[in-house]
């Protein structure tokens, strides 16, 4: 999540002033900082002399020995860890293809049936960029049926409504355009955070935003994409385990246990909960035939975007069923701006931190890319990406401010409306020496 924050005009009088999102790092460090910039100076202070002596809040941890076998109660098959392969996840991704309807995927005439996948990464209010273009996408009429989409952070509040189709459209809109910080989070008294708190903020006012969009008819919606063949993914990172984590949104959904809504709306939440500006979120989990709690937070802190996290492979898992060759085209819209903004560090504490903090974020985005990249390689499917343009400049009176993200909003609509092309290759690499040939020179090339 990212916004630069600039020096307010008075110590904690008045609203604070935030410059332009870059990239998906330095809205997060902006999030903490703007929390702790509201509380007086005195607080911290006396605050960060105390630090030595805080004490925890209790909780019910799995042992050590059991931290990477914990499940979800009867609902076992519904996550996986990244970075290895999940027979549970590839059986499933395998009957999609049983599933899937030839209305949504067709076999072309050349004998390939192309399935369109969608990654959306993190960036916080940014979203309004990505929830702007998947509009803008829709009013081209060359907007698809996603195969696959996968949401990490703010990605996995867009996720579930493109996962459904452009029905969501002005739900997206509205979230995106209206929402102001005060339904996001609210500040905590600094002290007894510090001392004996998780967070600076609490998240019961997106919950609740939660509650209102991810209802009933929308987990309904995404059961039936489900059944249809299509796979909703969205990412975690666990910090017990130290392992971003893959939920299938989908079989939650389809599950048909009573538990299933606060689940999902639990994953959402749990993927967007930046770490020490929001509180963890723990997830009942049975390892050993105990119960424990299970602490996850904001999907980002594992990986700012991503495809299949390695849980799966797309086509081994196509091997043998489906009709005619597969072929997938990945497109992610990444939330944020990566090229280097120039600008001088002052010698204080947080200039350092977050010009720090800004530069490994972006760093990882770029490795995030190229990890989607090699895999598209791999699997001989075609990849695109998009971003926030270069020398959009945003000032807002807040992390989240309604009018500064319709202004966001609006620019992703304008991009995807207008056809502009992908780009077809990750930062500072050649497509057309890797295969992939040129940028597209128009939305056809690309869908």
């Amino acid at each position: 999540m990212s916004l630069l924050l600039a020096r307010p005009t008075a110590c904690c009088a008045g609203p604070l002033r935030f410059a332009a999102a870059r990239g998906t790092g330095d809205r997060t460090a902006a999030i903490i900082v703007a929390v702790l910039a509201r509380l007086r100076p005195w607080a911290v202070a006396v605050g960060l002399a105390l630090l030595a002596g805080c004490s925890t809040l209790p909780r019910n941890a799995p042992p050590t020995a059991l931290l990477n076998e914990t499940s979800i109660p009867g609902l076992p098959d519904v996550r996986a860890p990244a970075g290895r392969q999940s027979a549970a996840f590839m059986a499933d991704l395998r009957r999609s293809f049983e599933q899937e309807s030839a209305a949504d995927f067709p076999l072309r005439e050349d004998g390939i049936v192309r399935y369109p996948q969608l990654a959306l990464s993190g960036g916080g209010a940014n979203g309004a960029f990505g929830a702007g273009f998947l509009n803008g996408w829709t009013q081209t009429g060359r907007r698809p049926v996603f195969k696959i989409v996968t949401g990490v952070s703010t990605g996995a509040l867009i996720a579930p409504f493109a996962f459904v189709g452009p029905d969501y459209d002005d739900s997206l809109r509205e979230f995106y355009t209206t929402t102001a910080s005060r339904q996001i989070f609210r500040v905590l008294s600094f002290i007894p955070q510090l001392l004996t708190g998780e967070s600076f903020a609490e998240t019961g006012p997106l919950m609740n935003l939660l509650e209102q969009h991810v209802d009933a008819a929308l987990l309904r919606r995404v059961a039936q994409a489900h059944a249809a063949g299509r796979r909703l993914y969205i990412g975690t990172a666990n910090l017990d385990a130290q392992r971003f984590v893959v939920w299938n949104m989908g079989l939650i959904a389809s599950s048909g246990r009573p538990e299933a809504l606060a689940l999902f709306r639990q994953v959402m939440l749990a993927s967007a909960s930046i770490p020490v500006a929001f509180p963890p979120v723990m997830f009942d989990v049975v390892a050993g035939g105990r119960h424990y709690d299970e602490m996850h937070v904001d999907g980002g802190v594992g990986a700012n975007v991503f495809y299949s996290g390695g849980v799966f492979a797309f086509g081994e898992a196509r091997e043998g069923v489906g009709r005619g060759i597969g072929r997938e085209r990945v497109f992610v819209i990444h939330n944020g701006q990566l090229l280097p903004t120039p600008e001088v560090t002052t010698r204080s504490v947080r200039s350092i931190a977050m010009r720090s903090f800004e530069s490994a974020m972006k760093a990882a985005l770029v490795g995030d890319l190229f990890r989607i990249y090699s895999i598209a390689v791999r699997e001989q499917a075609r990849f695109f990406w998009i971003s926030i343009p270069e020398g959009v400049e945003l000032t807002g009176d807040e992390v989240f401010d309604p009018v500064r993200m319709r202004a966001l909003y609006d620019v992703g609509f304008d991009i995807a409306k207008a056809g502009r092309p992908w780009r077809a290759a990750p930062p500072g690499l050649s497509a057309v020496a890797n295969g992939q040939g040129e940028a597209p020179s128009s939305p056809d090339d690309a869908y």
